[in-house]
């Protein structure tokens, strides 16, 4: 049975009403399960090739956006900064792979061997900040050891293939892309420079790193997508105050010409008007032109204003200023210019962090999903186990507070929790306060200090306490009687002696009187 473009299998029943399923009706519905039906709904050109077109603004869409994006980038103080900071706090961030020992090794030397190193490519792969998305050929090369050719010369001889680099497909060279019927995207068609031909790089030979996957649109979402209408006002705004200041130093030009004038040099004068600035090479020069009765019929003037202005263009501008940052949830950096408590810097730079770990987190998925098990594959590794995958880890951004951590730890210790012996615990405390790792074979004993040895010479070892056997009751019983009678007797010699010292008279020492002197 047929609804529409869709295929309805009616299952056959016996004489009580229950369906029966034949083999080829299940492999029939396995596989209709298989076909793809709905769309993503990406807005781009019919067919299989075509450009996105999911933004609504035209000045943001295709190459217009990337040059827009650049100027942002290039141009705008805030916008540098912020890009800075986040690639300054992620080129210190530690990497390393997990997973199976000999296939991290592996692919752990890849990454070392390539002739870009990993910070420099890590640089590259961060334009997908400013511009959504960053494309990335892999270029492989077989480790010959040293050699001439570049696609042969490596650190190592296995005969095995290696990333020779990762290098970027810019993204103002992109021509269009190309989509498979569902939409999904199988390759990037680029035109670079100087030749401007069109070449057609594979999915499968790329890696493609974007800020958001929304729709699977390919060329992700600008992080500076927000920031685009403050940016307009705040760069016009910051032009009419620079006309502005210009206009008040130098004055209002005014021209006042008679209809004689006017009718022959009206074009020239426009000129005058249009070009006067303030410069070292300023100068107007104008005849002096009367009328028969003594008239001036051309007369320069420059016009000055008076007060200042009703609207305060710093206090617009640093408005602007805090938007931009805020869409990059880096307004911190604007905290130093007003005050602010230290609360809530703490709060807004912990928030700038977990957005700088979702970054990390989206390019460390591109490696685990796509770029490792591509490298093995090649390489005819299979790791059987899949909570073995190699992985890329990073490590925290922001280092903890350590007067915090302590607190915390003593707390724990307090309520009963048994911390050490943990090695792991140890290490981790250690690299958090910048010290070394706790040593494998334990603590060294410490040399004897001086003067130890000559104390120690003369002494001898203490007898080693050995536990005795029980002694039977007889001898019990006989040691308790020997016991009181050697107290009675110490208590009998204690009171005698007692009595002897109450016997003897104190002897008191005269006491000596000083001479009184007569008058």
């Amino acid at each position: 049975m047929k609804i529409g473009d869709l295929d309805i299998i009616a299952h056959p029943t016996n004489g009580d009403g229950e369906a029966t399923v034949s083999k080829n009706t299940q492999q029939v519905e396995k596989a209709s399960r298989l076909v793809e039906i709905g769309s993503t709904g990406l807005k781009r050109s019919s067919g299989g090739m075509g450009l996105v077109s999911e933004e609504f603004l035209r000045e943001l869409s295709g190459e217009r956006g990337i040059r827009v994006y650049r100027e942002m980038s290039d141009n705008d103080y805030v916008v540098g900064a912020v890009l800075y900071t986040i690639q300054s706090l992620i080129r210190q961030v530690e990497w390393h792979i997990e997973g199976d020992e000999q296939a991290a090794e592996f692919i752990d030397s890849c990454i070392k061997d390539m002739s870009t190193s990993w910070e420099d490519t890590l640089i590259d792969i961060l334009s997908m900040l400013p511009y959504g998305w960053s494309w990335h050929e892999i270029v492989y090369k077989l480790r010959k050891g040293e050699h001439d050719d570049p696609r042969h010369n490596s650190k190592y001889s296995d005969g095995k293939l290696g990333w020779r680099k990762l290098p970027i497909r810019a993204q103002d060279t992109l021509y269009e892309w190309d989509f498979d019927e569902e939409g999904g995207t199988q390759a990037m068609l680029q035109m670079p420079p100087p030749n401007y031909d069109i070449r057609k790089i594979p999915i499968d030979n790329s890696l493609l790193f974007r800020t958001a996957t929304h729709k699977g649109n390919p060329e992700g979402r600008s992080i500076l997508r927000s920031a685009y209408r403050p940016w307009y006002l705040k760069k016009h705004i910051e032009n009419i105050e620079a006309i502005g200041i210009e206009r008040d130093l130098a004055g209002m030009p005014i021209i006042y010409r008679s209809e004689l004038v006017a009718s022959q040099y009206d074009t020239e004068l426009k000129n005058i008007l249009r070009n006067i600035k303030r410069n070292e090479q300023e100068g107007i020069l104008l005849p002096l032109i009367f009328d028969p009765e003594g008239n001036e019929q051309l007369k320069f003037e420059l016009i000055k204003a008076a007060g200042s202005r009703q609207i305060d263009t710093n206090a617009v501008i640093n408005r602007l200023d805090r938007a931009i940052a805020m869409t990059s949830l880096a307004d911190f950096i604007m905290l130093g210019q007003t005050v602010g408590s230290f609360a809530l810097s703490s709060d807004k730079t912990r928030l700038f962090s977990l957005a700088l770990h979702a970054i990390l987190g989206s390019i460390a998925s591109v490696y685990n999903q796509y770029g490792f098990p591509r490298l093995l594959r090649i390489n005819g590794i299979k790791i059987k186990d899949p909570e073995k995958q190699p992985r890329l880890v990073f490590a925290d951004i922001e280092t903890p507070n350590l007067d915090e951590l302590g607190r915390y730890i003593t707390s724990l210790a307090g309520a009963g929790m048994r911390l050490f012996p943990d090695d792991d615990l140890e290490n981790y405390l250690r690299t958090s306060a910048s010290l070394p790792e706790r040593p494998e074979e334990g603590f060294p004993t410490p040399p004897p200090e001086a003067g130890d040895e000559k104390l120690n010479q003369g002494t001898k070892p203490k007898p080693k306490l050995v536990a005795q056997p029980p002694k039977p009751e007889a001898d019990n019983v006989e040691l308790k009687q020997a016991a009181r009678k050697s107290n009675s007797a110490k208590k009998d010699r204690f009171n005698r002696q007692s009595w002897d010292l109450a016997k003897v008279p104190s002897k008191k020492k005269p006491s000596k009187k000083t001479p009184t002197k007569k008058k």
